[in-house]
């Protein structure tokens, strides 16, 4: 039997994970968990096969619980469900040691056999999630510094108000702004922040 933890937030998602589930002869659901931090507790005490982990959840989000858990647990199976289809945040899961990726309206179609192909030892990025991390392989990231501003920009503010809050100069806010903008290739500053949304290089 594959035994499988659940982690997310909304009842109703887990609800029908678990109902997938019970149809299955070799799969049982062994644990649930809400947040973060019950992902890690739940982990200890069942050590399951393999974990399904959402990523925007209240008090410990899941690269958090996911780097959590492998650093305890460095053979942990964990596949990632979330809504977020952006390159950023599938790039940092599997860099966290995630062994799945999946968009949660492709459940019905692929779980079962995601959960199958981790368990076996293979890797699993959906089709429509790939075609996202090829699409931007070759792009320049973001430095730390250059998503400090976005955020700034993003709650709002003006390149002065940016410079006060960082302790930089105006100039140099706006030379890291040219530079946001070309990597982005976005048009404006409020395009930017839509495209560093959607790419999940940051979120509000």
């Amino acid at each position: 039997m594959i035994r499988v933890l659940s982690v997310d937030d909304h009842p109703v998602v887990r609800e029908g994970i678990a109902a997938l589930i019970a149809r299955q002869s070799d799969m049982e659901l062994i644990a649930e968990a809400t947040n973060g931090r019950e992902a890690v507790e739940q982990f200890r005490m069942h050590h399951p096969d393999v974990t399904l982990m959402d990523l925007q959840m209240p008090e410990m989000g899941g690269i958090d619980a996911l780097s959590a858990i492998r650093g305890e647990f460095p053979d942990a199976r964990i596949i990632v469900l979330t809504s977020y289809a952006g390159d950023t945040q599938v790039s940092r899961a599997l860099k966290s040691g995630a062994r799945g990726y999946l968009l949660k309206d492709m459940l019905r179609k692929e779980l079962l056999e995601t959960i199958r192909a981790v368990h076996a030892g293979q890797k699993r990025v959906s089709s429509e999630v790939a075609a996202g991390i090829a699409e931007h392989a070759t792009d320049d990231t973001l430095s730390p510094r250059e998503t400090d501003v976005l955020r700034l920009i993003a709650a709002g503010n003006a390149n002065k108000e940016i410079a006060t809050q960082l302790g930089l100069t105006e100039q140099t806010v706006k030379s890291h702004v040219k530079n946001i903008l070309g990597k982005l290739g976005a048009n404006d500053r409020t395009h930017a922040v839509t495209i560093a949304l959607k790419r999940g290089i940051m979120d509000l």
